[in-house]
């Protein structure tokens, strides 16, 4: 596959490289400063830390929060970009306190991908440690434990509040199951790569609609299998169009492409790239939910940067003739959260200023971890110098 950079117009590659240089300076110092600790946010410009028992302000799990393994992954992008040892020292600080998760247990959901692929796993691949792969293929047994055989889906979360999800399954999903191909490629087992594949083929086939948009939750009959209904999740509404769901749809089957080589998970992120692409305003600035009313203008820019990820993979498998289609877009993107959400100042330890969590969640435009991990995944893959962690 060539780099996408082969494909960039000069002005491009002059953004490319000024981005690159204020990714790496301003990581520098935020990683000293926050380098004991798991970040999610940001209060008052300062990082949280959910490394801590009970984080000040925290609506989540503490340590079994499932964007817990970012921090890390960005990290190990550092790492591989500098070679500086101190990203390292760094990432094995958030995957050693992860530990105390697996003696917990309860606050573990489906999530456990995103939480070991970019801290065990990477550190594995990078540094060969025998400890992080027996934390790897210890999350990866748990993920499979939670496949529902007549349904053929992971289970999401655990019952919240009260409520029944034994059946419900998410798109999000498709970023957890890497861990499950990963965990066959390293132990020749196939049984992991088995439940990864008919996981995507369920979603495949109950989330991604005609259209390409997709929906965020499905609940399945959890004792005989079939569709019971559709949610709207974090989105709009029932049947709306939640961007950062498009954007785990679309990255998240090029991830079951570049492991399995299956055209049909190369074809689907495709048509939901398409749907993406015809949806982006003309500045480039994504709103929680394609389908929201137009005011007022929430946006979500991690919905952003993890659907850049996922273009410029797709430009990737492509050949050249289609290959601009992903990257005009991708940059797009990027070059948006560069102009109006970034803070690239001392006065903010992350990055990426407007992320929302959900439609109807009572706060947006905050700062979010993941947002950061992203962003700087997309732009190192622009340069031809990403560290693929998935």
């Amino acid at each position: 596959m060539a780099y996408p950079i082969d494909g960039l117009h000069p002005n491009d590659k002059a953004w490319l490289q000024d981005a690159v240089g204020k990714i790496t300076g301003k990581l520098d110092w935020v990683s000293e400063k926050s380098g004991n600790k798991i970040p999610y946010t940001t209060i008052d410009g300062t990082h949280d830390n959910r490394a801590v028992e009970n984080p000040s302000g925290a609506d989540a799990d503490g340590i079994s929060w499932w964007t817990n393994g970012f921090w890390a992954g960005m990290m190990w992008l550092m790492h591989h970009e500098t070679g500086n040892e101190k990203y390292k020292e760094i990432a094995a600080f958030s995957e050693e306190q992860l530990d105390r998760c697996f003696e917990e247990f309860y606050g573990l959901h489906h999530d456990v991908g995103f939480m070991w692929l970019p801290t065990s796993v990477a550190s594995y691949r990078v540094t060969g440690n025998p400890a992080s792969r027996k934390r790897a293929l210890h999350a990866a047994n748990l993920l499979a434990g939670r496949f529902n055989l007549a349904g053929g889906f992971i289970r999401a979360w655990n019952d919240l509040d009260g409520s029944d999800t034994r059946g419900w399954a998410i798109i999000d999903c498709m970023f957890n199951i890497p861990l499950l191909y990963w965990a066959s490629e390293e132990t020749g087992d196939p049984r992991f790569r088995q439940i990864a594949v008919r996981h995507a083929d369920t979603v495949m086939d109950t989330f991604v609609r005609p259209d390409g948009s997709v929906h965020h939750i499905v609940e399945f009959d959890p004792v005989h299998g079939g569709v019971v209904r559709t949610y709207g999740g974090q989105g709009y509404e029932e049947g709306s169009s939640w961007t950062r769901g498009q954007s785990w749809g679309l990255y998240g089957f090029m991830m079951s492409y570049i492991h399995t080589g299956k055209e049909e998970y190369l074809q689907t992120a495709k048509r939901i790239a398409h749907y993406f692409i015809a949806n982006i305003p003309e500045d480039g600035l994504i709103p929680i939910d394609f389908r929201q009313p137009a005011e007022p203008r929430l946006e979500d820019n991690t919905a952003a940067a993890i659907a850049a990820c996922g273009l410029i993979e797709v430009a990737k498998a492509v050949g050249p003739y289609e290959q601009d289609l992903y990257l005009r877009a991708a940059l797009k993107l990027l070059q948006a959260l560069d102009r109006s959400c970034s803070d690239w100042s001392r006065g903010n330890d992350c990055i990426l200023q407007r992320g929302s969590g959900s439609y109807h969640a009572p706060a947006h435009h905050h700062t979010i971890i993941y947002g950061d991990y992203y962003f700087m995944e997309a732009v190192f893959k622009l340069k031809g110098n990403d560290l693929y962690l998935w």
